[in-house]
């Protein structure tokens, strides 16, 4: 037995040992018998008893089952049974048999791909089973050509472990360590993130490790440690991170997490509602799933980025200085002022927020706008100081799966504000020093809405549905019955089938799409912007509704990003520092969101012989070329040579 525990690729789990037969082996501490029954496929028929370890576990070499085995676990020689707690496929669904799966089988064809780096990354937030009309990893690997060609670099896949029904948005699994059968087979996601690397994509994987779901969760029949009752979220019983017997529960999700990286070859993970992750051990779990990560890609660059309403630092700080080692962090301030400035509302958590320009300002220089100040919308203070973290740990916004859906139609902000000022704050983001980060259609304006959906029993649909209408109360304007009314149902297929992207849109919505396709090449192209310089932008305040950021390039190749969701701005002058070109220099039109070619209207010159000009609803980006534009104003003191030099 030490010589097949010795060759485990993960603690828990069947594993095919090549020629012997297949080493299952489970954590069961609260059972005195464990049995193995073999239900299909290769030992059909057979049975077997796992052999206590140390440590509550059981495990047992069982010659006659092979990769295509499908079994499930007899406790105490009760009648039912069980799947794998971490069951590599669930063929039939969380409440099935388990499969035995062979990762070694699989051909890999990405040796050169090299991981992830945190800087140069444009994310795009992808959910499968809406991202095609099949809602297959097949269908979704014949996108990849077209995602690659527009400059994504990086996608963000949403939840994939098994779930009951047809359909969920990922956050109600409960086989971690199997994909789920709705999208195809373990090997399907494998040829997908092949796929992507051969394209040149890097795949991050989003993981849930703060709840379960309700309906397929057995870990519980296994051990009642698994959960804890010392602290609580919004979904259910907490994980069991710090108390009794959790150094089992902590190696679980451990190993799931270097799981992902080892035999899918993801480059990263996406961490749901950390601070919904309770640890008050010395090690916390997220520090220790973070070195588990970097260790399973053995060389290749990572990239882990947290979900955390708190905004606390230390997520993203080394573990040298005390933090918990994720590289980046979703900036939910950044979002909630721009979603205020597109629509004009600020109800619920956007309270707080009013998309004035120096929120922006203060948002791309800073990163969170909550540090530690109070917040009204939950009568406390927020987040924590964050002024010298590099901005590309900051992943920027306009739209992700929870924001889309928590309002009333799920409608995209393409279609709830004016198209002039969604390729303005468009071209805010993809400019940003941030990393920028797309949800999925969001580059072609898609028309498709994106709605909270879960294909949960009879018992459980009625309570989901309800709880759904509650949480969205929390919104004044879907508080109303007439609105209550007309909410779509989470269970109806015909909610999830109406969040299906149509890619024909790409044609229709030409404009937008060239938008993102040209903003993502000039980010990427252009050394000042490509750059993301910590303190290498400052900004300044024009009007109400308009602002600009000065981008610090070296020698005096700076870029300068007018942005204005008012009316038209005409001055005479403006008298702002940062608005001066650098000597002997002039600002001259790179690039503009009222470009024709984007369906808008052009731009005139910024800066004429009468003044200063800025369109309204529309974002224009200017660089020095040599030249003046006006006169300058003689002096009897000649201008000395400068040495060359860095501006900042």
């Amino acid at each position: 037995m030490v010589e097949n525990e010795r060759k485990r690729r993960m603690p828990v789990g069947a594993e095919v040992l090549p020629g012997k037969g297949v080493h299952f082996r489970v954590w069961a501490p609260a059972r005195r018998r464990v049995e193995v029954v073999l239900e299909g496929g290769p030992g059909s028929g057979e049975a077997a008893a796992l052999k206590p370890e140390e440590g509550g576990y059981f495990a047992a070499l069982v010659p006659a089952a092979a990769s295509g085995t499908r079994y499930r676990f007899r406790l105490d020689r009760g009648e039912k049974l069980y799947p794998d707690p971490a069951s590599r496929f669930q063929p039939e669904g969380p409440h099935g048999p388990s499969e035995v799966v062979d990762p070694g089988a699989f051909v890999w064809r990405d040796d050169d791909f090299r991981g992830a780096p945190l800087k140069g990354q444009v994310v795009y937030e992808m959910h499968v089973g809406t991202f095609t009309r099949e809602g297959t990893w097949a269908a979704a690997a014949r996108e990849l050509p077209e995602l690659a060609r527009i400059g994504i670099s990086l996608i963000e896949l949403m939840p994939v472990n098994e779930v009951p029904g047809r359909f969920n948005w990922g956050y109600d699994g409960v086989n971690l360590f199997a994909p789920t059968r709705n999208y195809g087979s373990p090997d399907d996601l494998r040829r997908f993130v092949d796929a992507a690397h051969r394209a040149g994509i890097a795949v991050i994987l989003d993981v849930v490790y703060n709840h379960l779901g309700p309906d397929g969760n057995y870990l519980g029949e296994f051990s009642k440690d698994y959960f804890t009752d010392r602290h609580k979220t919004d979904w259910g019983a907490a994980i069991n991170f710090d108390g009794p017997r959790s150094e089992a529960v902590r190696e679980y999700f451990i190993a799931n997490a270097g799981y992902w990286i080892d035999e899918f070859h993801f480059d990263g993970l996406r961490i749901d509602a950390t601070q919904n992750i309770y640890d008050s051990s010395k090690d916390h779990i997220l520090a220790a799933i973070s070195r588990r990560v970097r260790e399973a890609a053995r060389g290749k660059e990572t990239f882990i980025v947290g979900e955390n309403e708190s905004q606390e630092e230390w997520l993203i700080r080394a573990a040298e200085r005390g933090g918990y080692g994720l590289d980046a962090i979703w900036n939910d301030d950044f979002h909630h002022s721009a979603k205020v400035a597109l629509t004009g509302h600020n109800e619920a958590y956007y309270t707080d927020h009013e998309g004035s320009p120096q929120e922006f300002i203060s948002a791309l220089k800073y990163g969170f706008l909550f540090q530690g100040q109070r917040y009204k919308w939950q009568e406390q203070r927020r987040g924590t100081p964050a002024l010298e973290v590099e901005p590309a740990r900051f992943v920027l916004f306009l739209e992700n799966h929870d924001q889309v859906a928590n309002t009333a139609k799920g409608e995209r902000l393409y279609h709830i504000t004016s198209p002039e000022r969604f390729r303005a704050m468009s071209a805010l983001v993809l400019l940003a020093p941030g990393t920028p980060m797309l949800f999925q259609g969001q580059e072609f304006g898609a028309s498709a809405p994106f709605l909270f959906f879960a294909d949960h029993n009879a018992e459980l649909a009625p309570l989901v549905r309800k709880g759904r209408a509650e949480f969205l109360a929390q919104f004044p304007s879907c508080a109303t019955p007439e609105v209550r009314a007309r909410l779509d149902d989470p269970a109806d297929p015909a909610t999830f089938e109406r969040c299906k992207l149509d890619f024909s849109e790409r044609e229709r919505n030409a404009g937008i799409y060239a938008l993102h396709e040209d903003l993502i090449a000039l980010r990427r192209r252009d050394p000042v912007i490509s750059a993301q310089r910590p303190r290498g932008v400052d900004g300044a305040v024009l009007s109400s509704s308009a602002f600009l950021l000065r981008y610090f390039g070296d020698d005096g190749d700076d870029r300068l990003l007018l942005v204005n969701l008012g009316r038209d701005i005409h001055r005479g002058s403006l008298p702002e520092p940062l608005f001066a070109p650098p000597p002997g220099r002039r600002w001259e039109t790179l690039w503009s969101s009222e470009s024709p070619r984007y369906g808008g209207h052009g731009s005139p010159p910024v800066n004429t012989e009468d003044g200063v000009h800025i369109p309204g609803e529309a974002a224009v980006l200017l660089h020095p070329v040599v030249g003046t534009p006006v006169p300058e104003k003689t002096s009897a003191n000649p201008r000395p040579e400068e040495p060359k030099k860095n501006v900042r």
